[in-house]
């Protein structure tokens, strides 16, 4: 992934609801999440972190 780089991890969008739309955006050494609805995550220097940061995120926001 370079500077900049956009890696999206689409959800399925449940009827009703709306869809959330993650990515990882990364920030010279630093990596972060966000999500279509606004919300973001910290900065961080782990990608995987930062990834998991986002699955979390729509882990809560579709939860039933």
């Amino acid at each position: 992934m370079t500077h900049d780089a956009w890696q999206v991890f689409p959800h399925q969008r449940l009827e009703g609801r709306p869809e959330h739309l993650t990515s990882v955006t990364e920030r010279g050494a630093f990596a972060f999440a966000r999500c279509s609805c606004g919300w973001y995550s910290p900065a961080r220097r782990s990608r995987d972190r930062a990834r998991r940061d986002a699955e979390e995120h729509h882990a809560e926001a579709t939860a039933t």
